[in-house]
């Protein structure tokens, strides 16, 4: 599942190693200049790197001194310009405009001395300022420049090791569990996304929110007759005006969005094209390992979790006589729940083809997620010192974005459901907040009420997800296939109209489909079994884990499980090889036609695994380039089945179909 892109950029990077460290050191370079370093986006970039270092695209240590030179270069240059213009520098564009910049540095600075050269490289707040504030304070070079060069160094290696050690891996994972990998991956990049933006976000409001309060102070003043109703919002003797006036510039922005969602909805009469596209590639990542960890996680935003975790809250700010809090909280989940479902009752729109009844817009689980984590952030976050502020409002945004994402990965819902369910809490989130704020001073210790909170959602999760997986999964499990055809035309010709290689993007997983069964898969296991195979019940996430395990035998470990069509493995046999560290393999799966007599029909492919331990940490069994030696072993083992074997049309791969239901 290569795009075409990425095999271009690779392929550029192995064609041009030396542009390559050229374009490595001027992204650590841009990085670490005073200025710029705020807007370089340096740790996916270097994650990109260090990953096509592990895929052997990069040699390894010349990335590391691109992008450690890159690194000590602007640094250098950082610390020549304070060192150049000295205290005036504060005068100049944009550090006049931008003051805390420079104060942010220079308080690091002052407290730690020459060990903030180090520990600035590591944060990036300050990275791209501790040196010009050396050179601002007249630091001798001497003395700045080897601890410089030591922090880029470390620096460079640590952002590279992420993305060295998951490429070195990739091969071996993706040849196996190709799916996995890629879903696994998508939700984190969904959950980096959603921090991302609310850690920006907040920050960007933190740092503007007085220039806010005073534009809005202005439109008061210039609007008397509507201003008044504002006024009481941001009176600037309060101390929660501020906060007000970030809460309703969100609120605004946020129901903007929702309303134009809901009409780009309303208008094409039902999903959005985006809505089919990321349907479709959601269906091509199903994997049994994903399948029930995501069932796992949707179940998350089910009321035995939330409810639980919501009723402990409310209990505790009764006992502590908090009625107002109690009050706005008790609000937050009913009339969230009662307008989330009259929305799902009004706005009529078409489920996805995988979703049974009772997944509508937008989504209940998202929207009350939403809802119950945004307002109990509001609830906390002000008696929270500083920047701790942040970390209730990234709990609620990566909760909601996995159940959410766990969700899309099932078909539960579109897109446009969990956004369409996102922005709606969020918008009642703040409706609440900035009402509960403007009428509510009063703080109080928050400490043992977060404690309860977050800790009963975690431990009625891990009660309720195990057991509600299962049932979950089974409403999305895969459809029936509806092309039928006759047993005997099967038989006889129309074998050779089904797939001769499992579909796959990646050319190294088009794993020849040289088995067709018609029949019971009993009697094709016992004649297997009395062969010398062995069954290998579906992996789950024990066994899997279990392959980190260095004093378990290698063939004692799992073979980890593969998809067709969305379609877990029916069976998974396996034998010992010809060669040690070596065995082969046959997986079935369901047909993607049924055969016209109700006869089950399986399309199956044979391998020969070989043992593989990528970096040293995991015990992996990859499948080598089809060699045809397993296809033998199988072939011998059902000589007492009806069996022909034929090259198929489609590249010439011998096909073994057999019939178990005349098995002798």
């Amino acid at each position: 599942m290569n795009p075409a892109w990425i095999e271009s950029a690779t392929s550029w990077i192995s064609a041009n190693p030396v542009a390559a460290g050229a374009l490595i050191f001027m992204v650590a370079f841009c990085d670490a200049l005073v200025v710029a370093g705020i807007v370089v986006p340096a740790l996916p970039l270097l994650f990109a790197v260090g990953a096509l270092v592990g895929l052997g695209h990069i040699d390894g240590p010349y990335a590391l001194a691109c992008a450690a030179l890159g690194a000590f270069a602007g640094d250098s240059l950082s610390y020549w310009i304070g060192y150049r213009w000295g205290p005036q520098l504060r005068q100049r564009w944009p550090f006049a405009r931008y003051p805390q910049w420079l104060d942010r540095g220079e308080s690091l600075f002052r407290r730690h001395g020459i060990k903030s050269i180090f520990i600035a490289r590591f944060v990036g707040a300050v990275r791209p300022f501790v040196p010009a504030i050396a050179g601002m304070l007249r630091m001798p070079l001497r003395r700045y420049a080897v601890p410089s060069l030591v922090a880029c160094v470390a620096w460079a290696a640590l952002f590279l090791a992420p993305g060295w050690v998951l490429g070195a891996s990739y091969e071996a994972v993706a040849s196996v569990a190709d799916r996995l990998a890629l879903a696994l991956g998508a939700m984190a990049v969904a959950v980096a996304l959603v921090w991302a933006g609310v850690l920006y976000t907040w920050r960007w409001f933190a740092e503007h929110a007085d220039a806010l309060l005073a534009r809005a102070l202005r439109w008061t003043r210039m609007h008397p007759r509507l201003g008044r109703y504002a006024g009481a919002l941001i009176d600037p003797n309060r101390p929660e005006s501020a906060s007000l006036a970030m809460l309703a510039a969100c609120l605004l922005a946020i129901s903007w969005i929702w309303f134009t969602l809901l009409a780009m909805l309303l208008a094409s009469g039902g999903p959005l094209a985006l809505d089919h596209q990321l349907h479709e590639l959601m269906w091509t990542l199903r994997n049994p390992l994903a399948d029930r960890l995501m069932a796992g996680l949707a179940s998350l935003g089910d009321a035995q979790v939330l409810g639980a975790a919501a009723a402990v809250a409310l209990a505790y700010l009764l006992w502590r006589r908090r009625w107002m809090a109690a009050a706005h909280w008790l609000a937050a989940l009913v009339f969230g729940l009662v307008l989330t479902a009259l929305l799902e009752a009004v706005i009529v729109m078409p489920r996805p083809p995988t979703a049974p009844a009772g997944f509508g817009f937008p989504s209940v689980a998202v929207t009350m997620t939403t809802i119950v984590f945004g307002f109990f952030a509001v609830l906390i976050a002000r008696e929270l010192p500083g920047r701790k502020r942040v970390w209730p409002y990234l709990l609620a945004g990566v909760v909601t974005t996995v159940i959410a994402f766990a969700r899309l990965y099932l078909g539960a819902h579109w897109t446009s459901d969990l956004v369409g369910g996102t922005l709606f809490g969020l918008a009642w989130v703040l409706v609440l907040g900035i009402a509960y704020r403007s009428h509510v001073a009063r703080s109080f210790w928050m400490r043992p009420l977060a404690i309860l909170f977050y800790g009963t959602f975690a431990l009625a999760a891990a009660w309720h997800a195990p057991r509600a997986a299962d049932t979950l999964l089974a409403k999305f499990s895969v459809a029936p296939p509806t092309d039928v055809i006759a047993t005997v035309d099967w038989w006889q010709q129309d074998w050779s109209t089904l797939p001769a290689r499992r579909n796959e993007g990646d050319e190294r997983l088009r794993w020849p489909l040289d088995v067709q069964v018609a029949g019971p898969l009993e009697p094709l296991r016992q004649a297997l079994q009395s062969a010398g195979w062995r069954v290998q019940p579906q992996a789950d996430w024990v066994a899997t884990l279990a392959l980190l395990d260095d004093d378990t035998p290698e063939y004692a470990q799992v073979v980890l499980p593969a998809t067709l069509d969305a379609h877990a493995e029916a069976l998974l046999m396996l034998r010992d090889g010809a060669r040690p560290g070596e065995q082969y393999a046959l997986r079935l799966w369901p047909a993607p036609v049924a055969l016209a007599d109700g006869t089950a029909l399986w399309l199956g492919t044979t391998q020969t695994l070989q043992v593989s331990k990528p970096l040293g940490a995991a015990v992996l069994w990859r499948p080598v380039p089809h060699d045809g030696e397993a296809h033998d072993a199988v072939q011998s083992a059902t000589t007492g089945f009806d069996t022909i074997e034929m090259p198929h049309p489609h590249g010439g791969v011998r096909v073994l179909r057999l019939r178990t239901a005349d098995w002798r």
